[in-house]
């Protein structure tokens, strides 16, 4: 639960006055006055809320379908263009979370005013959390309209979309401005009733004022508060409620080094794991790497005793054993190669029609292109080279061309 001073600031008039509020909407001191050193200096290191006035920001509501808090604050100056007297250029807008009913909450001040509020809160010494216009710390409460007195300013909301402050007004006056009381009212009964917050002296100056209200509305329910308008409005501020004016170039940066602390020791350990796993990932390199060079190392002295004349480097091991493979056995092809010819002979020389055109040899495979009468003489010659189990003899195609067969057939030892 986190605790907020919510300061408004004086004038040369009035003092600053502040107060404690958790984020609960629980007033923790009472309602202190000075100025904003002394409001710094009690405030300590605990989050600030600024309340600037409400008649120097306009708030409204407007639907927008862009999702994108940047881009709403983007397209905010075309949407509103038309609802404000001043150029869009020197105003700043600023918007809030989303309601349920798709909404987004806007607060519309000049440039001016933000540079002058900003300036005199840093020149104090205080970094702001929030800084939210005071009249948004009326609470709202669907189906019932809100109203509150601050001296000469009257802060409104019916309970949905409409929300102002006008200054020298009588209550019933501002619900004839809000649509909510009068000939053109509609009387409807879900919003016929009203809730006051004021001081004592507003309570007794406006009393005849809200008897005749009793006979217009309702109900109405006059709240008196003993400390004045500031605790009211700073514990619905401290929930969240309100647009924070502090958005777009008056948006505070981000703290990293504070928002990194609490994971301080986390980091220290996951860097520590980091270099443990990586010099132990050295050490494993270091040991392969030894164990590679010994292995390298015995295997060129036993490839010298086999072939001392090679003093050449070895830079595959797997590739030299393959060619002693090859080499350590030079006389096991020709005699598989030569006595299938000699059979393939004997069966060609007992078919005189038939002609061998073409022989090859691969790995123990021949590979034989020969012209028969016919396919039969084919089949024979297959047939004679197989008898004895020595061979396999395979015919792969036989193509009847013109007059003869032109066929392919395998040989390969057999098993």
């Amino acid at each position: 639960m986190a605790e907020y001073v919510v300061i408004r600031a004086g004038n040369a008039a009035e003092p600053s006055e502040w107060v404690l509020v958790d984020s609960n909407g629980t007033q923790k001191s009472r309602v202190s006055t000075g100025t904003l050193d002394q409001a710094a200096s009690e405030a300590g290191d605990r989050p600030v809320i600024a309340l600037v006035p409400a008649l120097d920001v306009m708030t409204t509501q407007i639907a927008i379908p862009i999702r994108s808090a940047a881009k709403i604050r983007s397209a905010l100056p075309f949407a509103l263009e038309e609802s404000v007297a001043d150029d869009v250029d020197k105003l700043h807008f600023a918007s809030g979370s989303r309601r349920d009913d798709g909404r987004v909450p806007v607060a519309v001040t000049s440039k001016d005013n933000m540079q002058r509020w900003v300036e005199t809160y840093a020149a104090a010494g205080i970094e702001l959390a929030r800084m939210v216009p005071e009249n948004q710390g009326l609470p709202v409460l669907p189906g019932t309209m809100s109203l509150l007195i601050d001296g000469r300013t009257t802060f409104f909301n019916d309970g949905d979309r409409i929300e102002f402050a006008m200054q020298d007004m009588k209550p019933s006056d501002v619900l004839v401005a809000a649509g909510c009381l009068g000939d053109d009212h509609e009387g409807d009964p879900e919003s016929s009733h009203l809730v006051v917050f004021c001081d004592a002296d507003s309570a007794q100056r406006f009393e005849t004022d809200f008897i005749a209200l009793r006979h217009e509305l309702d109900s109405v329910d006059v709240n008196v508060l003993q400390e004045g308008a500031l605790p009211k409005i700073a514990v619905t501020v401290a929930t969240g409620q309100g647009v924070n004016l502090l958005q777009g170039a008056y948006g505070r940066t981000p703290e990293y080094a504070a928002m990194l602390r609490p994971w301080k020791t986390a980091a220290v350990l996951l860097i520590g794991l980091g270099l443990l796993a990586f010099v132990a990932k050295g050490v494993d390199y270091y040991r392969l790497s030894s164990e590679r060079d010994a292995l390298q190392a015995q295997f060129t002295e036993e490839y010298r005793a086999i072939r001392p004349g090679d003093t050449r480097d070895i830079a595959d091991p797997a590739n030299t054993v393959r060619s002693l493979q090859r080499g350590a056995s030079p006389g096991a092809a020709p005699p598989v190669f030569l006595q299938s010819l000699e059979a393939l002979s004997g069966a060609v020389s007992g078919n005189s029609d038939a002609s061998l055109e073409a022989i090859s040899y691969r790995a123990g495979v021949v590979d034989i292109r020969l012209v028969a009468p016919d396919v039969a003489t084919l089949d024979q010659i297959q047939q004679d080279v197989a008898r004895g189990g020595a061979f396999q003899a395979t015919i792969q195609s036989a193509e009847q061309v013109g007059d003869v067969v032109d066929g392919r057939m395998q040989i390969r030892e057999g098993s």
